[in-house]
């Protein structure tokens, strides 16, 4: 089963992305919009996510402890005992965002593992993510630059409430970056 989705559209997110100079560093306005995103959500982990044709960018970021401006996003366990860091990047194969970039639509995922096509995700098995909301960041060229998502370790009834507040944050992410666009950084 084919796990991440053809993206016939990253070379024009690419080029927009780059005239937008998104997708390549960290912003501290991010990281706080992950952690405001975090706390209305009452998740440990959230992300503010550009992908290009090979990667996820997180450039905005929350993880347990206030980690937004640490390196690591989430901590696996190795084989060896040890742990493993994934830091600001994926690769397109982690991870639903790039479903919903795609898809150009919010994905609600209550348990992951409920879902036979996201379930063999190696978020799942080397991250522990059980439970995603994420929702596209569509701009005003109509181009998906992104996702603003939470996770959860633990199965979690986003439910209808939870749909719509993580819509309503990826609308009010995309009036700022039009802000920004429109009036600099």
């Amino acid at each position: 089963m084919l796990l991440t989705p053809e993206d016939k559209d990253a070379p024009t997110r690419v080029r927009r992305l780059r005239r937008l100079g998104l997708g390549e560093r960290a912003e501290p306005a991010f990281d706080a919009f992950a952690d405001r995103l975090a706390e209305v959500a009452a998740v440990p982990y959230s992300m503010v996510n550009f992908i290009d044709e090979k990667r996820q960018f997180f450039a905005g970021l929350h993880t347990p402890g206030g980690a937004g401006s640490g390196a690591r996003l989430i901590t696996a366990a190795t084989a060896d005992g040890g742990t493993r860091g994934f830091g600001r990047h994926l690769t397109r194969d982690y991870g639903f965002c790039p479903h919903v970039v795609v898809r150009r639509k919010a994905l609600v995922l209550e348990d992951v593992c409920d879902y036979p096509r996201f379930a063999g995700n190696p978020v799942v098995d080397e991250i522990g993510i059980r439970s995603y909301l994420g929702a596209p960041l569509i701009d005003r060229t109509g181009i998906a630059l992104g996702t603003v998502c939470v996770v959860d370790v633990e199965p979690r009834p986003w439910g209808r409430a939870g749909l719509e507040t993580i819509k309503s944050m990826a609308s009010e992410l995309v009036a700022q970056l039009e802000r920004r666009e429109a009036h600099g950084p």
